[in-house]
């Protein structure tokens, strides 16, 4: 018996076309998702808030922020990896200032909410301001946890638990590796990709 051949038929054509465009419109939500603008909090050298601004998030391929970044910072912020306690360089530092986001020089924390959870890594009790974090469902090594993302970049940044001091409980357990940290009143690094570069529209 010679079967039919229904490579070419209507309805073989018709599914391929269905799921061509099924994939180009999942592409496209994708990167309409990428491209739409965000609201970053602003701040001072002395870490007081100048306004909010609407920017396009931080976009690069994994080549071009290998070139910014150590192997270390790269593992982490862009693949989710995590220092070994008491190994970062943070976890110790009780210097005055702001920690930055390592890829894009978002300010994401004030050291006045930092304090030594015993953890061996650096913990802060509340974010800067809460437009510059995101904060994502983890189900990675077996649990389930809250992780903490850069908005503009969407770096990795670390976790957070509810086992903080007062007045938030809130312990945003973060990697050295994932910050810069710049003292009150200084200018950060240059030499990384600014927040600014991505300015679309002033907020408020």
């Amino acid at each position: 018996m010679i079967l039919p051949d229904t490579t070419n038929s209507p309805r073989r054509q018709f599914l391929k076309v269905l799921s061509a465009a099924a994939i180009a419109l999942r592409a496209t939500s994708m990167f309409a998702s990428v491209k739409k603008p965000v609201k970053i909090a602003q701040f001072d050298a002395n870490g007081q808030r100048t306004g909010v601004v609407e920017m396009e998030r931080v976009v690069k391929s994994d080549a071009e922020w290998k070139k910014l970044l150590t192997k270390e910072q790269f593992d982490i912020t862009r693949r989710g990896s995590t220092e070994f306690p008491f190994t970062g360089k943070y976890n110790d530092n009780h210097a005055d200032g702001l920690y930055h986001c390592i890829c894009c020089s978002t300010v994401l924390f004030d050291s006045k909410t930092k304090f030594n959870s015993g953890t061996g890594w650096p913990s802060f009790w509340q974010p800067i301001a809460k437009e510059n974090v995101t904060v994502n469902s983890d189900h990675s090594a077996g649990m389930v946890r809250d992780e903490v993302v850069c908005t503009l970049c969407e770096g990795h940044l670390g976790h957070v638990f509810d086992d903080g001091p007062k007045p938030t409980h809130l312990r945003y357990c973060m990697n050295s590796d994932s910050l810069k940290f710049v003292a009150r009143g200084s200018q950060p690094d240059k030499s990384r990709p600014s927040s600014a570069d991505n300015l679309k529209t002033s907020v408020r």
